[in-house]
């Protein structure tokens, strides 16, 4: 618990699952610290990276945008993605505004801190390293394709994911907020190219690993060409489990709702399919399952439902801290 008497909560994650999950839980009385992946190179964050050297801003600001609490044409302008025929095309100005604030304070977390107060941002917002990192695939071919947006295009089966540089430091308020965390989350969110970097991150996976914390791993609705083709719910577990060389996951939820035939023919052709969830290998690996109708379509995307598994989390935290506080 929080010095306010607010039960901790951190999620680790990265892409389009993370702001969409942060958006239901900042609508109840918890303490929400995001760790977020800074692997991210391709669109406007990758060419901000290579330009400037800094670590990528848009998973950040995605994030910061879910969190903040101000009014709708500000976050409106803050996403807003320039469509100009110059260099300015394809930059969203969230992006921008986080580079210049790097910019003039010389430190990327810094440049968030402040972000955060202009707003309005409720939680804590940290990157997974204060540097931009380099993920690597191991194909099971035994090649290896380096770029968080090449991966998933290889045509090929992964073995495992890396970092580079060597001397990728965590940040010590990321240790930190892992340690006094009551509940901590992995996802929704890519598999091998959103969470697995975070917790590639040297200490940091390891902190995960010793927390006496509840952590809970939002499964993904859908599989995903390149990463997770074909995968059942207890694969993308045994995937956290081979990297990280230990099982710490207690609870996975995952969608028990059918998903409409018309919206998996759509997938279909992006070569995605539901991922099933197979009770027994879960049970083997002994999770709690948690399974509930938790899936939205949104613009013909689906979508994890923000209020129903927002509330989920919530029910598993209050569940979590009465045990803890009852011992």
């Amino acid at each position: 618990m929080s010095d306010y008497g607010q039960p901790r909560i951190v999620v680790i994650g990265g892409g389009t699952g993370l702001p969409v999950l942060l958006r239901g839980l900042k609508q109840f009385p918890v303490e929400i610290t995001a760790i977020v992946t800074v692997a991210d190179d391709g669109g406007s964050s990758g060419r901000i990276r290579e330009d400037l050297n800094i670590p990528p801003p848009g998973d950040i600001r995605n994030v910061l945008a879910a969190l903040s609490d101000v009014e709708p044409l500000v976050e409106e302008m803050f996403q807003h993605r320039f469509k100009t025929s110059n260099e300015l095309s394809g930059h969203s100005l969230g992006n921008l505004i986080l580079a210049a604030m790097t910019s003039i304070t010389g430190n990327f977390v810094y440049a968030i801190q402040e972000m955060s107060k202009v707003l309005n941002v409720r939680g804590k917002v940290l990157p997974a390293a204060n540097q931009s990192v380099v993920l690597h695939a191991e194909m099971e071919d035994g090649s290896v394709v380096s770029g968080e947006s090449k991966i998933p295009y290889s045509g090929k089966k992964i073995k495992r994911v890396f970092l580079t540089p060597d001397n990728i430091r965590p940040l010590p308020e990321t240790l930190q907020a892992i340690r006094q965390a009551d509940l901590i989350i992995l996802g929704p969110g890519s598999l091998y190219t959103s969470i697995l970097p975070n917790l590639l991150v040297p200490k940091l996976g390891d902190e995960v690993c010793r927390s006496r914390a509840k952590k809970v791993y939002i499964c993904n609705l859908m599989t995903q060409a390149g990463e997770t083709h074909g995968f059942t719910a207890s694969d993308h577990v045994k995937a956290f489990y081979d990297h990280m060389k230990c099982g710490f996951i207690n609870t996975i939820l995952v969608n028990n709702k059918e998903i409409p035939q018309d919206v998996q023919l759509r997938y279909k052709e992006e070569l995605a399919s539901p991922v099933a969830y197979d009770m027994p290998q879960l049970f083997e690996l002994g999770l709690d399952v948690v399974h509930a109708d938790i899936a939205n379509l949104e613009k013909g995307a689906l979508r994890h439902d923000p209020k129903k598994v927002a509330k989920i989390l919530y029910n598993l935290l209050i569940d979590e801290t009465q045990k803890r506080y009852e011992a």
